[in-house]
């Protein structure tokens, strides 16, 4: 007993500075993450901001029943799960698809450069990548006049119900594509090279071999990346579409995060939007639980 308390102690005393270290973020965590959660009493409240949150009127679960009554609060649930799903898929689908085709580049160069082209885009902010798609998509954009040099009617990808949507879906894979890839890349040096010596023996060619040996070699990583990518099933990525839409468009455009910024910030109804806030984050918490169990189940990743 006593060499395993000698043994704690001496422990203790070497990971004191980790601890120290990281103790500033623990504080940032506990005050902003934690210590703003004292907020989720006005989704029950009739909140005033002058009597704040403890002088304000008890009114249960009214704020959620009015939430749900509203008129627009299926279409915004709707949209935000149609463009978190297809964001979701895009971003699983097109990231494996560059890693596969990066992979069969022989030269070393070429394909250093190609990784850096397509990772430059993860390290802007949408509010940079908003002003230039705002340009470059406008009526009078560079997209548009090549659309018109063809002989067809410009689009109207910003302004346009039906298109904004899939706008904001393919930019924002394009956008990530390349540093989603890394991770497939890094799987592809784990495979095995003797197994393509072994399928070209038997007669693989290239297709061959990708199908039979390449995916196989990587399909526990598409797997739990897509599971814990359900996580985001009602993210439908606040800060794109927020700096891209305009009224014209919230019909189809309109997400939770958008719907809840402009309920609180836009019209102070903070009760409501708190509501909102609070459904979306039970949902996600649900989704996360789910998520990190089938990781568990089907690609033997534990956090803990």
């Amino acid at each position: 007993m006593q060499a395993q308390g000698r043994k704690r102690k001496g422990r203790f005393r070497r990971e004191l500075p980790l601890v120290v270290m990281l103790l500033p973020a623990v504080v940032l965590v506990a005050i902003y993450s934690y210590g703003s959660m004292v907020g989720i009493v006005i989704a029950f409240q009739k909140f005033k901001p002058a009597n704040g949150f403890f002088g304000s009127p008890w009114v249960g679960l009214e704020n959620f029943r009015n939430l749900f009554t509203m008129p627009t609060i299926g279409q915004v649930i709707y949209n935000t799960v149609v463009i978190s799903l297809s964001k979701m898929i895009g971003g699983i689908v097109v990231p494996v698809l560059f890693a596969l085709l990066l992979n069969e580049v022989g030269s070393v160069f070429l394909k250093r450069a190609y990784q850096t082209m397509v990772y430059l885009p993860h390290f802007l902010s949408w509010v940079i990548l908003a002003g230039i798609f705002t340009d470059i998509l406008s009526r009078d954009g560079i997209v548009n006049l090549m659309i018109k040099a063809l002989g067809a009617q410009p689009v109207g990808f910003l302004s346009n119900q039906r298109i904004f949507p899939v706008t904001m879906i393919v930019t924002d894979i394009w956008k990530g594509f390349g540093f989603g890839s890394v991770i497939y890349l890094a799987a592809l040096t784990g495979i095995d090279q003797n197994l393509y010596e072994a399928a070209e023996i038997d007669g693989a060619g290239r297709l061959q071999q990708t199908i039979h040996v390449t995916l196989p070699g990587i399909l526990s990583t598409i797997v739990l990346m897509t599971v814990l990518s359900l996580a985001n099933i009602l993210n439908g990525g606040f800060d794109q579409i927020y700096n891209l839409y305009t009224p014209a468009v919230y019909a189809t455009g309109d997400i939770l995060d958008t719907f809840v910024f402009r309920l609180g910030i836009n019209n102070a109804q903070f009760a409501l939007s708190t509501a909102a806030g609070l459904f979306k984050s039970i949902v996600s918490l649900v989704f996360i639980v789910m998520s990190y169990w089938l990781a568990d189940r089907f690609a033997g990743y534990r956090v803990f």
